[in-house]
């Protein structure tokens, strides 16, 4: 497999072993789970897929295999999936929750050519609580920050997946941040039952696969090691 990703800005290469299968699983399949602390390139990988894919439909050589849209999702969390109390249209009320995603967008894509994609709708960025009742085909799917989603958020939005598809769940299972503690994780059972079925991939990084500044690779570590002491 090429471990190449070539989007309109550049060729990215995976920086580590997981990150490599992370990038076969999610060729391969047609949903994928990658799990694991943050700074390990899960977020900006997934969005350089889904642009790469985005990109082949302009192409007449690399159009078979292409999609026609990008929607892009994560959890409100702190909002309680309720931004009606937000100033603001609905781009700038999602905006504190998607600024990595619009990051990514921008290093991969180009700040104009995001701009026009958005302004033509050929990508979607909203909360999960909007997946609701719709069927999502032709397009690259991503749901980050998956950790943060209730089983039952979780079960709606796999179950919006449509014909050719690829739909990309990432999700670090150590920052849950689902209030009062007694809703269980959606990401945590969907990696529990899912897996071992066809077409499903998962790939878990761990603090080895961290591609940020060295220290965050320090701090995680030594977050681990106290979590081990705890139990």
């Amino acid at each position: 497999m090429t471990y190449k990703i070539k989007t309109p800005e550049g060729i990215i290469i995976p920086r580590s072993d997981n990150q490599k299968d992370y990038l076969q699983q999610i060729g391969e399949n047609c949903l994928t789970f990658g799990v694991g602390p943050a700074g390990t390139g899960k977020t900006f990988l997934a969005v350089a897929i889904g642009v790469e894919l985005l990109m082949r439909q302009f192409n007449e050589h690399t159009k078979k295999g292409s999609v026609k849209r990008m929607i892009i999702t994560r959890p409100a969390v702190e909002a309680g999936e309720n931004l009606g109390f937000l100033p603001g249209d609905m781009t700038e009320k999602v905006d504190p929750y998607m600024r990595p995603i619009f990051d990514a967008l921008n290093d991969t894509l180009g700040p104009m050519k995001a701009e026009q994609f958005f302004e033509e709708s050929i990508i979607e960025v909203a909360p999960i609580a909007f997946m609701r009742g719709r069927t999502l085909k032709d397009a690259v799917i991503i749901l980050d920050e998956a950790q943060n989603t209730t089983r039952a958020q979780m079960k709606m939005f796999l179950t919006r997946i449509g014909n050719n598809t690829k739909t990309i769940v990432n999700g670090d299972m150590s920052q849950i941040d689902l209030k009062g503690g007694r809703e269980v994780s959606g990401l945590v059972q969907a990696v529990r039952i899912l897996p071992s079925l066809d077409n499903i991939g998962i790939t878990r990084f761990t603090e080895d696969d961290v591609v940020r500044h060295p220290v965050v690779k320090a701090i995680i570590r030594a977050y681990v090691e106290d979590e081990r002491t705890d139990q």
